[in-house]
Parts: C-alpha cells; sequence; structure tokens
C-alpha cells in the first residue's frame, strides 16, 4: 500500500502552486502551475496501509483511493487510470471541481494533514490523455434499445457513456447550443478549461452516444413524444432554478442572478458574440453568498477589471478547525480561501440585505445592510446596524432550489417532493414507467461527485429495466443520504 513509512517520512501536505496573482488575472487559464511529479509520487507515498480506508465512503463513487496512491508512488500511471477508471468516469472534472470529502475521511487526516487524493487523482487523468491511454470503448455488440438522456451535466454524461458501452443507443438532449450543461457554462474556464471537456466527449462520440444540442425537451420536443421515441428516459437537467432575494429594489436594473453572468462570460471566453453583456468592468461589485458560486463570481469579476467585488455572506463565519458537532470521518464546514478570494476583494459575514437602492436613472446603486443576529433559530437584520454600501452590479449566489417543474409536471405529470425535486424511488425510477431521474434533479444541488454518481446508478438501473439484468455498477442507491452535503 504505497510506501509503508510514507507517512512517517513525510509530513508535510504539498500541492501545486498557484500562478502568481498578478499573471493570472491576464487571462482565463487554470491559476495552477504545473506540478512537480517526484511532490506527486512523495504524496501519494504518504497514503497509510489504514485496516478501513474511510476515504472509500467519504466519495460517493468509492474510488479505489489507495489502490491508485499505490500505482502512482510505483510510477504504474496506466494501471492507476484503469483502476481510477473503474469508478469515475469523469475525473478531470472531479479532480478539478470537487471539493474532496475522501480527504475529510483520510485516516492519515486524525492526526496530520490529509493525503492530497484530489491532486493525485487528477495528475493521473491529465497523465493518461497525455500519454494517449484514454481511447473509446465502443459496445462489443448493440443491444437494439434506445435511451433518451435529458441534460448534459456530469450526471447526463456519466449516464450516457455507462448506458452506451451497455451497448443501448443513446441520445443526449441538451437545450443549450453547446454540450456541457454547468461543465460547460457553470464553470469559469480559470477553475477548468474546456479542452478538458472536449477530451471527453470526442472519446463518448467515439463509443457511439449521440449528442443533440439546442433542444430543449418539453419545447422542441414534447416530453410524451420523447418517451414514444425511446425505449427509457433519464432526466439529468440539474437544479437550476435559483434562490431570489424578494427585497425592495429586487427589479433593479444591475441586480443579476450569478448564473445569467456566469453564462456571458463562458459564451465570450468561447468566442461568442454577447450582446449587452453582463459586466463587471469599471464597476462596485457585490456579491451574496459565501458558496462555490459566489467563489467563481468573484474571480470573473477580477478578470473583469472590477473597481471593487464585496463578498457578502448572512450567516457566521466558519471556524479554520473541525468543529466538534462535525467529527473525523465527516466532511466538516470550513472557513476556506479558494483562489478567487485569494486575488481581491472583500468578504463580510453575518451581513443581512435589507434593500437594493437606485439612483436618479433608476439603476442600483447601493446596498442597505445590517448585522445578522439569530431569533429563535431565524437569522434577521439587527435594528438600529443598518449601513451602505456602494454597488453598480450585484449577483445573487445564493444557491439554487430544486428543477425547473413546468414541463416536467405539466406534460409529464410527474409528482414533486416537498424540497422540489423530482420524486422517484430507490431504482431511480419515477411514477412513470420507463423514466428515471439523476442528479441534481432528484437529489437537490449537491457535489459533482454524487452527480457522477447517480448517472451511474441510474444506468445501471436503466440497463435493468430495458434487460432484465445488468453488469453495469452501481455505485450509490436513490435514498443514500449519509455524507450528502
Amino acid at each position: 500500500m504505497a510506501d509503508p513509512k510514507g507517512f512517517l517520512k513525510t509530513t508535510e501536505r504539498e500541492l501545486p502552486a498557484r500562478r502568481p496573482v498578478s499573471v493570472r488575472l491576464m487571462d482565463w487559464k487554470e491559476v495552477y502551475e504545473q506540478g512537480d511529479s517526484a511532490v506527486l509520487k512523495r504524496q501519494a507515498g504518504r497514503c497509510m496501509d489504514c485496516g478501513v480506508p474511510f476515504c472509500h465512503q467519504g466519495c460517493p463513487l468509492g474510488n479505489l483511493i489507495p489502490e491508485w496512491n499505490d500505482l502512482v508512488w510505483r510510477d504504474e500511471g496506466q494501471q492507476a487510470i484503469e483502476r481510477l477508471h473503474a469508478t469515475n468516469n469523469f475525473p478531470e472534472f472531479t479532480g478539478r471541481l470537487c471539493p474532496a470529502p475522501c480527504e475529510s475521511s483520510c485516516v492519515l487526516g486524525i492526526n496530520q494533514p490529509a493525503v492530497t487524493i484530489k491532486q493525485v487523482e487528477v495528475s493521473i487523468i491529465d497523465t493518461a490523455f497525455a500519454e494517449g491511454w484514454v481511447t473509446p470503448q465502443p459496445p462489443g455488440r448493440l443491444t437494439g434499445k434506445t435511451v433518451a438522456v435529458v441534460g448534459s451535466g456530469p450526471a447526463g454524461l456519466a449516464a450516457a457513456q455507462q448506458l452506451t458501452r451497455a451497448g443501448h443507443t443513446v441520445a443526449v438532449f441538451e437545450r443549450d447550443d453547446r454540450i456541457g450543461g454547468l461543465l460547460r457554462y457553470g464553470i469559469p474556464d480559470f477553475k477548468m478549461e474546456k479542452k478538458h471537456l472536449e477530451l471527453r466527449l470526442a472519446q463518448m462520440t467515439a463509443e457511439g452516444t449521440r449528442f443533440r444540442a439546442g433542444v430543449n425537451i418539453g419545447v422542441d420536443i414534447t416530453w410524451d413524444s420523447l418517451r414514444t421515441r425511446y425505449d427509457a428516459v433519464v432526466i439529468a437537467t440539474g437544479a437550476m432554478v435559483p434562490r431570489d432575494l424578494p427585497i425592495p429594489g429586487r427589479d433593479l436594473p444591475g441586480v443579476h442572478f450569478a448564473m445569467e453572468y456566469l453564462v456571458q462570460q463562458n459564451k465570450v471566453g468561447a468566442g461568442d458574440t454577447v450582446d449587452q453583456q453582463i459586466t463587471a468592468e469599471g464597476k462596485h461589485v457585490v456579491v451574496l453568498g459565501g458558496g462555490d458560486t459566489g467563489a467563481d463570481c468573484i474571480g470573473t469579476a477580477h478578470r473583469q477589471l472590477a473597481a471593487s467585488v464585496t463578498n457578502l455572506a448572512i450567516g457566521k463565519q466558519p471556524g479554520t478547525s473541525r468543529p466538534e458537532h462535525q467529527p473525523w470521518p465527516m466532511s466538516p464546514t470550513l472557513f476556506e480561501v479558494t483562489s478567487a478570494h485569494e486575488e481581491g476583494g472583500t468578504r463580510e459575514y453575518l451581513a443581512s440585505t435589507i434593500e437594493f437602492l437606485s439612483n436618479e436613472v433608476g439603476e442600483v446603486r447601493a446596498l442597505r445592510i445590517a448585522e445578522t443576529e439569530y431569533l429563535d433559530g431565524r437569522r434577521v437584520p439587527k435594528a438600529g446596524t443598518e449601513r451602505e454600501i456602494p454597488a453598480d452590479l450585484v449577483l445573487l449566489a445564493m444557491g439554487f432550489t430544486g428543477p425547473e417543474p413546468t414541463d416536467l409536471g405539466h406534460q409529464l405529470a410527474l409528482p414533486f417532493t416537498d424540497k422540489g425535486n423530482v420524486d422517484r424511488d430507490a431504482t431511480y425510477q419515477t411514477s412513470l414507467e420507463g423514466v428515471f431521474v439523476a442528479g441534481d434533479a432528484g437529489r437537490g444541488q449537491s457535489l459533482i461527485v454524487w452527480a457522477i454518481a447517480e448517472g451511474r446508478a441510474a444506468a445501471s438501473a436503466v440497463d435493468r429495466f430495458l434487460e432484465g439484468d445488468t453488469q453495469l455498477p452501481s455505485p450509490v442507491t436513490a435514498d443514500a443520504r449519509a455524507f450528502a452535503l
């Protein structure tokens, strides 16, 4: 299991350096510099021969982390990518975008910094692509069955690749003009350059998966027509309804949902022209929400040369060490300084927004905020603490409430849970025979590893539905909620 004494000889956690802020703000390339192979091998060697590798349960995909850590340490890169691909279709995505709950569950993390699992993972797949080890895996035979996957985010792509390899004819429908879902238009290039997505889509196309971009199911093709034309349907549309902030001034020009802003920049980065693009250039930008989407907005605003960037969070600032109510091996809530936060701006916690204020021409000019206080479990503005902060552009990045219900509810008459998600059973099937749900549309906003895991599991359920049995792995069940975030 890697170097038996590796964790004793190397106690420090080493990660690749981020490019200097002054340099990376001049482009949209990924922030990390090329890693050192010697450092990577040394870090992989810290993986312990622990009796029970808790990293397995910390990862919804059940990644075989000790195995590929050992193979990296032994310079067996081709075998490492085989073990990594055994449980994860897209390690180039998770290695860049996942918050790594596996590292929170690392046994070494009890009394030392955890193994750099995420960095080892992304290095394995990057090396594999560079060496030509990632090749198409078309099915040996076709079943004659057809499957429609609606949505091309990580859940939809994972389901599609698994079902294609099982021999079914799979078509992926995406309403945007390009395939990828949030991977394409929700993630800024400085977190993941789109060349990684293109490489994987090329592999899937060569395997036989068919992609249909610019097709809005429910509008261009009715859901009933889709069910008639395909033997099974997988709904993987995500949870794209943003959480709003209905306070005075919400409708003022200059107040936007985060995804409106991020999608436009990604389109520009892809070479498109966006009329009346929402841009932060020369503006005082305020981002509401302290999560990943908020950080994406901050990094984007910096690169657009904002005059200032302020990030407001309504709750308390998390601590820098694991809280008592989130003991190992749980994934703790910690204060994090992402690359975007490192680039500048101001972060404020316990800040409640009361009102958006307008200027003389009716555009947003400022926010009225107050200190947050907790009353009977509720977070409310504290009287007497009100103040104004300038804002020419306000971005709402407070999360998502669930999938868009209009067509699913009306055309398919699918029931929704009390949390706003599409209802399904433990096999990912809805109340309609042959219609399955995977990813955020069924579980609510979650992590990319959960999306891929559910896509793989739903594919297994679809294959069993179509063929009566399946050899596809099923990493999770629809009612699995342990360690969900």
